[in-house]
Order: C-alpha cells, then structure tokens, then sequence
C-alpha cells in the first residue's frame, strides 16, 4: 500500500507540532509537509508558509507536493476568538470551505477536521454527553465547528470526500504553549509550577470539564485516520480522556511540588466553560475505531513535570 503525502495546515500551534511530529515519527520526513502563516525551525519535514485562506496557494502547494491527504488545524480557538467574533468565523470557515473544494479538485483522499466540545452549549452542562446531543453553542468558536462538522457530512454525501471528525476536549502538552483556549489554564498551570511562579486561575476552582493528554489525542487522532472508511459512521466523534477541576489539577501538582500554589480569579472564560460538557460519551469511537485513552490524571501530572523540567533543564544548558 502506498504510504500517504500528507499536508498539515497549522502546523506550529498546540495541537499542530505534536501531531507533526507524530505523522513524521509514523510516514518519515519525505510524508510530511508541514503550514503556517507564521513558520520557523522543528520539524525535520518540508516546511512550508502558507496562508489558507488563500485557495489559489493552498491548491498550489498540493499540486506541486502530489498531497494524499489534508489534516486542516488552522483556526483561532474559543477565548481568542471571542475578541474579534467576525474574524474568527470568517478564518474559520474560509479556510476549511478552501480545503474542502482543493481536496475535491485534486481528489484527496482523506481530510481530517478538528472539532471541538465547543459544539455544546449550557444545556449539554452534565457528564457523559453522547456525541448526538443537540449542539447549541455559545462562542463563534463553537459554531464555526458546528458549520464545519455539517460542511463534512455535505462533502462526504454530496462529493464521496472523505472527511473525518474528532470533538477534542482541552489538549494538555508539553510541547508548546497555550493558544487562546479556554481550557488551556490546565496547559499554564505546568509552566508556572515548574518555573516557579504564582498560578491564577480564570476558571473557578470547582469548574470540572473534560481534558485530554496530548499523546491520547494524537493515538486517537492517528487511528481515525487509519480506520478503513466503511468503520466511519460518525461525524464529529466524541473523545473522552480525563474530567477535572483547576482544584482537582492543583493538588495532583502539589503531590509532587508540595509549595507550588494557586487564585482563582474567575474571568470571561468562566461562562464558556459552563456551556460545556462535564464529560463526554465516546462509546462510538471505542466501538467503531477501538479508541481507548491510556492516560489519567495522575500519569499525566507525573508526565507533563517531567517533561517540561527536562525542557527547562535543556533551556539552561544551552544558555550557559
């Protein structure tokens, strides 16, 4: 079987350079062409600047790279996106109505859309949300999702493009920093522990929402992508990992930094978290794909101190 092209669009944010990195680990250097609008060094693939909302240069680029397959993460995330609401949509949809109509052009064989938990809205605010529970969100964030995840099945049905979903939950990972999500206070409370500084809270400390550790999201997100198509019978799969409160995160951190502390200092982002799930039903990945997380909260914490104390230890070697 030939192995795949693959072309990332935003390639460089949180979820982009671990899943990067991971298709390069999974296909070899050759497999992998990394965008973004803004690029620098890190991957050992061909990187490339691009802008997606440009069409005639994203077509450009898969011509001339032969590209199989598209996995589209460029976007402005919840928080962010709430400062400039027509901006975020407009990014948001005319990136990916780009990827849709340069896959069906140049026959693509699989694109691969990132959802998100951002597609509940208050009613959905209870645990063990199935993946068909009506979707009413709340930010521009989540419903340029919602728009995307109908514009999938379009595609799919009207076209045969085959296009896949994931409804992540907040991503956790040492490999870069948090990027404009609300969920990612769970993301820099690490840094701030391991750097030593004061962590405050924009969530209250109680505020339980579903979470995911990078490597579960990037295992979930590569079996998906792996699943012969007749497996597929979901649009927009749930994905459940880890639920948990800043509270909750704050004493798994102390079992290990036992002086490291936190304030709570509720702000905007308050009400987004409470228009989303507690936890989600994944009950159709785990049958239809195999999707199993192998991380909990206490083999994350371990997992992220280490790692970015390693990073931190790297950083001031370098600068000695």
């Amino acid at each position: 079987m030939k192995e795949p092209k693959i072309l990332i669009t935003g390639a460089f944010g949180q979820l982009g350079t671990a899943l990067t990195d991971a298709l390069i680990s999974k296909y070899g250097s050759d497999a992998v062409v990394a965008t973004d609008l803004h690029i620098r060094e890190g991957f050992s693939c061909k990187t490339l600047k691009l802008d997606a909302t440009d069409i005639q240069a994203l077509d450009e680029v898969v011509r001339q790279q032969k590209i199989t397959q598209i996995y589209h993460l460029a976007a402005i995330l919840s928080a962010k996106g709430e400062e400039k609401p027509l901006q975020t949509w407009d990014l948001n949809n005319s990136t990916f109505f780009n990827v849709l109509e340069v896959a069906r052009l140049n026959a693509i064989k699989k694109v691969f859309f990132p959802s998100s938990i951002a597609v509940f809205g208050p009613d959905a605010r209870k645990e063990y949300v199935s993946h068909d529970f009506a979707l009413h969100p709340t930010t521009v964030y989540g419903i340029s999702k919602v728009a995307g995840e109908h514009w999938a099945r379009y595609y799919n049905a009207k076209y045969d493009l085959d296009v896949r979903c994931l409804r992540y939950p907040g991503l956790i990972s040492y490999q870069s920093f948090p990027g404009g999500g609300t969920t990612d206070y769970a993301v820099d409370i690490f840094h701030k522990a391991i750097n030593g500084e004061n962590f405050v809270s924009y969530l209250q400390e109680d505020t339980q929402l579903p979470m995911l550790y990078m490597d579960d999201a990037i295992e979930a997100t590569l079996q998906l992508m792996e699943a012969p198509k007749e497996a597929i019978k979901t649009v927009g799969y749930n994905i459940q990992g880890i639920s948990f409160s800043p509270k909750e995160l704050l004493e798994a951190i102390q079992k290990h930094i036992p002086e490291f502390k936190a304030a709570y200092k509720p702000d905007h982002r308050q009400a987004i978290a409470e228009s989303w799930p507690i936890s989600l039903d994944d009950r159709a990945a785990q049958a239809e794909w195999g999707w199993k997380p192998k991380y909990d909260l206490a083999k994350m914490t371990q997992e992220m101190l280490k790692q970015l104390e390693l990073k931190k230890n790297n950083s001031q070697k370098q600068h000695a």
